[in-house]
């Protein structure tokens, strides 16, 4: 017959029913560890989104400089005479002697969209980062024309003429005319649907 397993001391213990206190324990942890690495592998993953889409981003702003630099090359290779009227058709740069912005509370997009005429915007070919770049020239007067004869044409204030330093005291010094301002827009559209829109403006 068995007897009951006694300490040294002589007192009687009884075996107790393992209560699973340990694997429960263990459960919960496993549960906590499996909810943070999901968490960090979605953190990871959207970072490497946004820095994707920034350097997109990016690169569309940087295609930009090519409309710009079509733009004045443009502007430096034509008369002033040819700058009074705009140029919306035939297989050269197209371009707008007036002035047009966007109203109260209209989006650059939108006012590209719906209210530059299609026949003034110039598109390039798509560049090797596969930006499209198009941008359109506005000549920063109201009205076509001379722009001396344009009401409310910017241009620049009149200048002191830089050459010349021989005058004598109380001499009126030579003024140089005004130049006439002349904006342009850059529209890149991108891959991810990246957008971007550059403006230059510049005197001439």
């Amino acid at each position: 017959m068995l007897s009951k397993p006694t300490s040294r001391s002589g007192r009687h213990f009884a075996f107790r029913p393992q209560q699973g206190v340990v694997l429960l324990m263990a459960l919960i942890i496993l549960v906590v560890m499996t909810l943070a690495g999901l968490a960090l592998m979605r953190s990871v993953s959207t970072s490497n989104v946004i820095a994707g889409n920034m350097a997109f981003q990016q690169s569309a702003t940087h295609s930009a400089d090519a409309g710009a630099e079509a733009g004045v090359g443009f502007l430096e290779g034509s008369t002033a005479a040819a700058l009074y009227t705009s140029v919306t058709s035939g297989g050269g740069v197209r371009y707008l002697a007036y002035r047009q912005d966007p109203a109260a509370g209209q989006t650059w997009d939108n006012f590209w969209t719906n209210s530059i005429p299609a026949s003034a915007i110039n598109t390039l070919p798509a560049d090797a980062a596969g930006n499209t770049v198009a941008y359109v020239i506005h000549r920063l007067c109201n009205n076509e024309g001379e722009p001396s004869t344009v009401a409310a044409c910017s241009t620049s204030p009149v200048d002191t003429g830089s050459s010349g330093n021989s005058q004598g005291a109380g001499v009126v010094a030579l003024l140089a005319p005004p130049q006439t301002y002349y904006r342009i827009t850059t529209r890149v559209s991108g891959p991810r649907n990246s957008l971007s829109y550059v403006q230059v403006v510049i005197s001439m």
